[in-house]
């Protein structure tokens, strides 16, 4: 592993030959919206009747302040065990690790998807799933999080090389000091240490590792996605989307449900 860090190191020292970045491949976070965390109940209403699902969709980048919106709405929601459908361009590194971790003290179960609200003609606000959603860059390891997981089939997980935020649009042009390389050893680090922790295979890290943001992201195969452990269940009918889960309101004097209420510090990784 060490050797395959030093040489992606020098990939990066080695490929500054003026060839200027591809805004359309780079995934840039800049004015992007921070994820955002809402209860849906499934619907419509007489298809499922008594026996409609419930689940909290996870929509937007993750930003630095994603961790803290995420701490917050664990205060105030009985989130313990529920399913989390995110559908995420990726974004921070350090905010990804961090609500990984809490998505897995909850014991939460996580997935892809895209959440479709449906018309309420004034009754109880309703949803359906879409599996046509996309996973991409730290989401993948976001993913992680979940005590059990699954990729729908028509779900799309797609990774790359982390790198410096400033940087992205001019990646082979910029200069880097040694203080930048060194964030990137302890970054790859901790991600490292992260993918093992939450029982995903090592493959997947370096499998990012291998593709420069100057390049379009990767997308992993269904048997790759199963290889890395990406999914832990075969089919969607094990998923039970927290049914008939009803989300609950916290008194003011309850604590807070995570260690996530400290400032997350971010050197700007995505």
């Amino acid at each position: 592993m060490i050797h395959f860090i030093i040489g992606i190191i020098a990939l990066g020292l080695n490929c500054l030959s003026g060839v200027a970045a591809d805004p359309l491949t780079v995934t840039d976070q800049a004015g992007a919206s921070s994820m955002r965390f809402e209860w849906h109940v499934e619907g419509p209403a007489d298809r499922c009747g008594k026996a409609c699902r419930t689940w909290i969709s996870a929509v937007g980048a993750i930003t630095s302040d994603t961790a803290r919106d995420f701490d917050d709405f664990a205060a105030h929601n009985n989130i313990q065990g529920a399913t989390l459908v995110i559908d995420s361009e990726g974004g921070s590194v350090i905010a990804a690790l961090a609500l990984g971790r809490a998505i897995r003290r909850f014991d939460m179960t996580t997935t892809v998807g895209k959440t479709i609200v449906l018309s309420s003609n004034g009754d109880e606000p309703r949803a359906e799933l879409s599996p046509n959603a996309s996973c991409e860059s730290m989401c993948a390891f976001l993913l992680l999080g979940g005590a059990q997981r699954y990729v729908p089939p028509q779900a799309h997980v797609l990774v790359h090389m982390i790198w410096l935020g400033d940087k992205r649009q001019g990646a082979q042009e910029a200069s880097y000091t040694a203080d930048e390389l060194g964030l990137v050893q302890r970054d790859i680090g901790s991600i490292a240490r992260y993918t093992v922790e939450m029982g995903g295979s090592i493959e997947l890290l370096e499998t990012a590792l291998r593709v420069p943001p100057w390049k379009p992201m990767y997308e992993l195969a269904t048997e790759e996605i199963h290889r890395m452990r990406l999914t832990t269940m075969e089919t969607d009918a094990e998923i039970h989307l927290g049914a008939t889960r009803a989300p609950w309101r916290a008194t003011p004097e309850a604590p807070s449900s995570s260690a996530l209420a400290t400032v997350v510090s971010d050197p700007g990784w995505e």
